[in-house]
């Protein structure tokens, strides 16, 4: 099946970029900032991509490639399969020796994912989906919280995501939590260790591709933010923004993003 043997790969290759992170880990790797206010890159992250580029389409020299530490090529679009992938997940996290940042891999089909992998070396943990098949965190099938209500509920968002003008309809009385790695948010919802994420600007495909599809395949609804569907390897490699959680909450938080 040629959704399991990808998966296979991607995942062998992010535990290969968790032991380039790990070398690189504490060891004050060179790092500069990028341009247009973008954040920080190390050495780390480029070796990784370079790694990630020669592995994966070594592998699968058909498919197109979507990094944040590459050049875009627009060739990209006219593949049926394109990698898609965040070499460090959390570049200032990895930087300031925290653990929480990860490597976010996947294989998006016609804009959709059907492949994706989420690895924290630092933490030991692993998720991993494909189309159809579930989500898992090692051998442990993920499904998103059964949480209904907006008031209350557990969902990771910065601070500046929740103020009133990105709630025309009121701003929910969430318990507000953080991560520094999108993809790793995502994927805490899909575990259920969360009940939602919200993130309301432009979001990267490499930050969200993979946690899409862990979201989908733990029986949660992942959208932009202002509810239309996710399409990847697009021209433009970002969305409005994404709103993920269970079906219910997931409609009620859109409720809130609309006037009254």
């Amino acid at each position: 099946m040629q959704e399991s043997d990808d998966l296979a790969l991607l995942t062998a290759a992010a535990h290969d970029a968790g032991e380039i992170a790990r070398r690189h880990f504490g060891e004050g790797p060179k790092s500069w900032e990028k341009a247009a206010g973008q954040g920080p890159v190390s050495e780390a992250d480029l070796e990784i991509d370079a790694m990630l580029r020669a592995c994966l389409l070594g592998a699968r020299p058909d498919y197109g490639w979507l990094s944040e530490e590459t050049a875009d090529n627009p060739a990209r679009l006219a593949c049926a399969r394109v990698f898609i992938v965040d070499p460090i997940d959390g570049t200032r996290a990895f930087l300031e020796g925290q653990t929480g940042f990860s490597h976010a891999l996947a294989i998006v089909e016609h804009g959709r994912p059907v492949a994706a992998v989420v690895h924290l070396p630092m933490m030991g943990l692993t998720y991993a989906a494909s189309r159809g098949q579930g989500a898992y965190l090692g051998k442990q099938r993920l499904n998103v919280t059964a949480q209904t209500a907006p008031c209350g509920a557990r969902v990771l968002a910065t601070r500046p995501q929740m103020t009133a003008d990105h709630w025309p309809g009121g701003v929910p009385a969430i318990d507000r939590h953080f991560r520094p790695s999108l993809a790793w948010r995502l994927a805490l919802v899909a575990e259920g260790k969360f009940d939602g994420m919200v993130n309301l600007r432009s979001t990267w495909h490499w930050d969200s591709a993979a946690g899409a599809l862990l979201i989908e395949e733990a029986g949660g609804v992942v959208t932009t933010g202002s509810g239309a569907a996710l399409e990847f390897n697009t021209p433009k490699p970002f969305s409005d923004g994404i709103i993920a959680a269970g079906p219910v909450l997931h409609e009620g938080l859109l409720h809130r993003r609309r006037a009254r």
